[in-house]
């Protein structure tokens, strides 16, 4: 069956490459746990506040289990 999945961090000033670094960890330990069998489709995206200034990322992994 295929499935979808969201993540999302925020962003903060000086601490980006952490934050990511965060993220890919977190959905490293989510494919195991959750049986998932094959990536599909893996995608990015950034957040913005009202001045347009980037404030987190949403990650969109469709994956079979």
């Amino acid at each position: 069956m295929i499935k979808v999945k969201t993540f999302m961090s925020p962003l903060k000033i000086f601490h980006t490459v952490e934050e990511l670094s965060s993220l890919d960890d977190q959905i490293n330990r989510f494919i195991p746990e959750a049986g998932v069998k094959r990536i599909i489709s893996a995608s990015d995206t950034c957040t913005t506040d009202d001045t347009g200034a980037t404030i987190g990322v949403i990650r969109v992994i469709a994956y079979e289990d």
